[in-house]
């Protein structure tokens, strides 16, 4: 029998994320955008909730290209902000904007958003040794670090906690609980 992450059984869709993209170090600038946009729009829904979402995010922020979302007006937020296939917090739709342009200004500074998320880590993957799902914090002394530079960079949604959601997403962070088999293979 397969044993996987508690919060990976309660609906298929969570599982297969859980068993094909949670904690796989991640290196490409859109797929760090799409999860840190992803992460953002969650704060205080269920991932689930978002996961069925993922395929109108996708189409609704040009695939995640950076450089696209960075161009939208006015008009394109308040086109998004009618899209029942998106979470429609305005200030949420205001942050992808602001977090694609934030990214554009990190990948002059730092050669790419990939490089200048990786530092928080010290270029490598942090490797827990959870038992319980009790035992993972919704933050840390990183995420925190993470979070207070993002800011300061002007991105948005990216508080400590939401920070730390997306690190363990990309694989910043081995979360996977010792006992699930995920755990030895990312």
């Amino acid at each position: 029998m397969v044993v996987r992450c508690g919060w990976a059984t309660s609906d298929p869709l969570n599982g297969i994320y859980h068993d094909t993209e949670w904690g796989v170090p991640v290196h490409d600038d859109r797929t760090l955008f799409e999860f840190l946009t992803l992460e953002g729009a969650q704060a205080g829904l269920s991932w689930i909730t978002i996961l069925r979402k993922r395929p109108r995010y996708r189409a609704a922020f040009a695939a995640f290209d950076p450089k696209a979302v960075a161009r939208f007006d006015a008009r394109a937020r308040r086109r998004l902000l009618r899209d029942v296939g998106l979470v429609r917090h305005p200030l949420k739709i205001a942050s992808v904007i602001a977090n694609a342009r934030a990214i554009l200004a990190v990948q002059e500074a730092f050669g790419s958003f990939d490089a200048y998320v990786w530092q928080f880590v010290g270029g490598a993957p942090v490797r827990n040794s959870w038992r319980a799902l009790p035992e993972i914090p919704a933050q840390t002394h990183a995420s925190r670090q993470m979070s207070k530079d993002m800011k300061a960079r002007g991105f948005a949604f990216v508080g400590p906690t939401t920070a730390y959601a997306f690190m363990q997403a990309v694989g910043l962070v081995n979360d996977h609980l010792v006992s699930c088999f995920r755990y030895r293979r990312v």
